[in-house]
């Protein structure tokens, strides 16, 4: 593709540590895409394997750092500021695009509403993704676009601020105004971006056009340890549910629409784990929005990034 020379410079941004072969076909299918990047830049947190030998591969700028330095917010803000481009594209190493079009339909919003600050992509299930995996993407990735503001936060809820940073992109002049993302937060960095930027009156784009195959099939303790660290986000950072509504509500639909999915599927064995499931992440939230009652010698085993209370305890 011929890029005008009025196109906004593109810089993509990808924190990795051990991307191995999934890394190489997220770069392989960003080489593909009809629009031409202007930079890649790849924030490497000393990986072992040859994370950083493919990246270069691809022409990527690697910034090396001591993976007990990583911060999901300052890490990506330090790429940000350093990045040229004025639209930055966020994704994870393990969220390979769909097609070739996917940095286009995922930029088009930018493109054409100056009042649109972030835009991101559809997350499929992975081939070898669980009911409950493919479910989860499905109830928070469907196939409608969606634009998003303020305003909405009376109907959508905590919904309204929901981007993932897996695959995503900013305009950077309006991510700069809230001074790029927030540090030292236990995760949901992208979230409390969104949340900060409907604030000041921008929208945001749900594009269920540019689609990346991303999905976990977590156990039984993952799911209580990643509903735990988002229990510990929404009481360290009790603005967010505090100006667009508690999660219980999101929660509970989620649970309805997995339980109608089981039911249509006739998977009936999967009853008993769906029960378990949905009470291990009920009070591994709860626990989390309460962590300051616990030991604190305890905490860091509940949590997901455990790392993270080794640098930071708030109580």
């Amino acid at each position: 593709m011929k890029v005008p020379s009025n196109f906004p410079r593109i810089s993509v941004i990808i924190p990795t540590l051990n991307g191995g072969s999934r890394f190489r076909e997220l770069l392989e299918q960003l080489s593909l895409q009809t629009v031409t990047l202007y930079e890649l830049l790849v924030v490497d947190s000393s990986s072992t394997d040859d994370t950083c030998r493919i990246a270069e591969e691809f022409g990527a700028t690697v910034i090396t750092i001591r993976r007990d330095a990583f911060d999901h917010g300052a890490t990506r803000s330090m790429a940000a500021k350093q990045a040229d481009g004025e639209l930055l594209l966020f994704f994870t190493q393990d969220a390979v695009p769909v097609s070739h079009d996917l940095l286009q339909k995922l930029i088009d919003p930018l493109l054409h509403d100056s009042s649109v600050a972030i835009s991101y992509g559809r997350q499929l299930p992975n081939s070898d993704a669980s009911l409950f995996a493919k479910t989860l993407r499905m109830f928070n990735y469907p196939d409608k676009s969606v634009v998003r503001q303020f305003s909405d936060r009376a109907r959508l809820g905590l919904k309204t601020a929901f981007v993932s940073n897996s695959c995503a992109a900013y305009r950077k002049s309006s991510l700069k105004q809230v001074n790029y993302f927030a540090e030292n937060l236990i995760f949901g960095e992208d979230t409390c971006a969104a949340g900060r930027l409907l604030q000041k009156g921008f929208k945001i784009v749900y594009v269920a056009e540019a689609p990346v195959y991303h999905s976990h099939n977590y156990t039984l303790s993952q799911e209580f340890r990643r509903s735990f660290d988002i229990g510990v986000l929404h009481r360290v950072e009790h603005w967010l549910p505090e100006t667009f509504g508690r999660a219980e509500g999101e929660g509970l639909k989620y649970i309805k629409f997995e339980l109608t999915m089981i039911l249509e599927q006739k998977k009936f064995h999967l009853l008993p784990l769906f029960f378990c499931r949905n009470l291990v992440k009920f009070i591994g939230y709860k626990s989390g929005n309460r962590y300051g009652t616990l030991p604190l010698w305890l905490v860091p085993h509940l949590s997901m990034n455990s790392n993270w209370w080794q640098k930071s305890v708030k109580r």
